[in-house]
C-alpha cells in the first residue's frame, strides 16, 4: 500500500537519511522515496497516515497526507 505526503525541510541526502531512520520505528512501514525538488515523500507499507506525518514532523519535516 501506497501513501503519498508533502514534506517540507528536507533539502540533501542527510535529510532522507534521518526521515527514513525515524519511519523505521512505524508500525507496518516498508520504505519510503522523496522527491526534493517537489516536496513530497511515498511511503510503502500498511501505516497510519497521521503516524507516518506525526513522526516525519517530530524530526523536523512537517507533513501532511496528499489527498487526490
Amino acid at each position: 500500500m501506497q501513501t503519498q505526503f508533502y514534506v517540507t525541510g528536507m533539502s540533501c541526502d542527510g535529510c532522507i537519511k534521518r526521515a527514513r531512520e525515524a519511519l523505521a520505528n512505524v508500525t507496518g512501514y516498508d520504505s519510503a522515496e522523496f522527491d526534493l525538488e517537489a516536496g513530497t515523500a511515498v511511503i510503502e507499507g500498511d501505516v497510519d497516515p497521521q503516524v507516518v506525518a506525526q513522526t516525519l514532523t517530530e524530526v523536523g519535516y512537517p507533513a501532511v497526507v496528499k489527498s487526490d
